[in-house]
């Protein structure tokens, strides 16, 4: 195991009012650093990417790729924002923002900015703009795809708030697994999880919402994902997870 990269965290709280124990950086620079990382599953060792990389893209999906493409590096395709979005009693939500198509937003006063300001930093700069997954209303069980990757104002009406909030299709519970990797559950659906369609891990699956199986919010094993820090990004599969 790559120790090196690794710093004992104790009592790191992710998900929920317990106490959890992680030994990796990557979860620890994700959650509570926002560094984007890659989100890597456990199963085979596949990438999440938005099934469309340009910013004016907000109807297109999710898939997992088991090829790092210049193309999609180039545009950050590979890499994701775990960006705090609130709570849900004292879990803390996430958004599952894109690095892909990222838009900063022009300085304050420039012409053309009326209501496209996100908000700010702690810097004063606006905040940019990314796509976030978002969840289908009528998930898991409509046959429709269940993911968009999109601004909140530019996805789909099934995509759009439930329950009178924009975001809260886009709200979720990362909880950090025992074994170490990190699980999606949406806010709008907790007895779902973060899956693929036709529970089919493989190269270029549709990422959708499927039922959790595992009866809590650490999900199950297949449903698992790790994020994984630039460093990481061209050790194989087997040797990081071993």
């Amino acid at each position: 195991m790559y120790t090196q990269e690794r710093t004992a965290m104790a009592n790191l709280v992710v998900g929920g009012p317990v106490a959890v124990n992680s030994y990796d950086n990557a979860i620890v620079a994700a959650l509570v650093e926002n560094r984007p990382v890659m989100l890597v599953h456990a199963f085979n060792g596949g990438y999440l990417r938005p099934a469309e990389l340009a910013a004016s893209s907000h109807d297109k999906g999710v898939k997992l790729a088991t090829a790092l493409d210049p193309a999609t590096k180039d545009a950050q395709g590979h890499l994701w924002h775990i960006t705090p979005g609130g709570f849900f009693g004292q879990r803390p939500l996430y958004f599952i923002e894109s690095a892909a198509g990222q838009v900063t937003p022009p300085p304050a006063g420039t012409a053309g900015t009326a209501g496209t300001d996100a908000g700010r930093g702690d810097d004063g700069t606006p905040k940019p703009q990314r796509r976030r997954i978002t969840v289908h209303q009528d998930a898991p069980q409509s046959t429709a795809d269940t993911l968009q990757v999109g601004l909140p104002a530019k996805v789909a009406d099934k995509w759009r708030g439930k329950n009178g909030a924009t975001e809260d299709t886009q709200l979720w519970i990362v909880t950090v697994t025992p074994w170490g990797g990190i699980t999606f559950v949406p806010i709008t659906h907790p007895d779902a999880i973060l899956g693929f369609k036709d529970h089919t891990v493989a190269k270029d699956s549709e990422a959708r919402l499927t039922y959790n199986w595992g009866g809590d919010f650490t999900g199950t094993v297949i449903n698992t994902f790790y994020p994984r820090l630039p460093n990481e990004w061209d050790v194989p599969y087997h040797h990081v997870f071993t």
